[in-house]
C-alpha cells in the first residue's frame, strides 16, 4: 500500500529572505540566486524553468524550458514557432515562468509579456547549438501529429545526408521568446511553513517590493 500522502512532511530550514539583505532591483536578486544555484551541487539543470501560456483551446498549459539567456530587458528561450506553446503565445502573450530549486528550498515566480526575439541572435544562438540539435530542430514540427517514432527518425536519417558536409542553417520556423517582467516573486522556504515571499512590481522605470504573508 502506497503511502498516505497526507504524512509527507519536510521542514524548510536552508535560508532566509529578509528586506536588509535583499537587492533593489530584482534582476540583480535573480542573478545572486541562480550564481548561488550554479554553485551549489547539484545534478539540476539550473536553467530549467516552467513557462505558462493560455492555450487557442481556452486551457492553461504549463512546461518545462530551458532559459539561455537573461538581462535587464528580460528572459529568453527557443521554441519552434509553430510548437503549441509559440501559437498560444503569438495570440496571447501574456505568460508566467517559474523556477524550482529544492536544493536551496528556492522559487521564484515571473509574470511578464513574451515577444519573438530577433532573428540575429535566433541565427546566433542556432549556431553555437551542437549539430545534432541543429538537425533536431530542422527534423521536428513541434507539436504536429506525427504516425509513429519511426517517421521522425526518418526524417533525421534524411536531413544528415541532405546537409552532410554542409552547415546546417537556422530553419526560418525556429527563434526565440523574449520574456518582459512586470513582475518577480521570490519565495524562500522557511520553518513552519511560515515562508518568505518578496514581491517586485514595477512603477514607471522603478521597481518596488513588498513582503507577502506564506
Amino acid at each position: 500500500m502506497s503511502k498516505n500522502l497526507a504524512d509527507y512532511r519536510k521542514n524548510y530550514d536552508k535560508g532566509e529572505l529578509l528586506e536588509e539583505h535583499i537587492a533593489i532591483n530584482p534582476f540583480v536578486q535573480f542573478k545572486v540566486w541562480f550564481e548561488e544555484m550554479e554553485n551549489a551541487e547539484t545534478s539540476s539543470e539550473v536553467n530549467a524553468m516552467n513557462i505558462s501560456s493560455i492555450g487557442l483551446d481556452g486551457f492553461p498549459k504549463n512546461r518545462i524550458v530551458l532559459l539561455k539567456e537573461y538581462n535587464e530587458e528580460g528572459f529568453i528561450f527557443y521554441t519552434n514557432y509553430g510548437s503549441e506553446k509559440a501559437q498560444s503565445l503569438l495570440a496571447n502573450p501574456y505568460t508566467c515562468l517559474s523556477f524550482f530549486w529544492p536544493e536551496l528550498e528556492r522559487q521564484v515566480i515571473i509574470k511578464g509579456i513574451a515577444e519573438k526575439d530577433s532573428e540575429e541572435k535566433a541565427i546566433a544562438y542556432f549556431n553555437s547549438r551542437p549539430r545534432e540539435s541543429q538537425l533536431g530542430a530542422w527534423a521536428s514540427h513541434q507539436s504536429s501529429e506525427i504516425s509513429s517514432r519511426e517517421v521522425l527518425d526518418k526524417t533525421l536519417r534524411e536531413l544528415t545526408l541532405e546537409f552532410q558536409g554542409k552547415p546546417v542553417p537556422k530553419p526560418e520556423f525556429w527563434g526565440g521568446f523574449l520574456v518582459k517582467p512586470i513582475s518577480f516573486e521570490f519565495w524562500q522556504g522557511r520553518p513552519n511553513r511560515l515562508h518568505d515571499r518578496i514581491v517586485y512590481t514595477k512603477e514607471r522605470k522603478n521597481w518596488s517590493f513588498k513582503r507577502l504573508a506564506p
